[in-house]
């Protein structure tokens, strides 16, 4: 298992990254709103077609 020190420095490192990931994201907000239009649409279909696998997978494999 991991030591208390292990364990205090994973959570400071989380959340320090998701801050730096924070601030990051904020900076570039106006090149991500027009360079990445319909992005989500993408994204819509990639969990679609990941779930119509595990769809397949369970009614077809028993």
């Amino acid at each position: 298992m991991f030591s208390k020190g292990q364990i205090v420095f994973g959570i400071i490192f989380l959340i320090a990254f998701i801050i730096i990931l924070i601030f990051a994201y904020r900076k570039d907000i106006k090149i991500h709103k027009r360079h990445y239009k319909g992005t989500i649409w993408i994204l819509l279909a990639f969990i679609g077609f990941i779930a119509f696998i595990a769809f397949i997978k369970f009614v077809f494999v028993k």
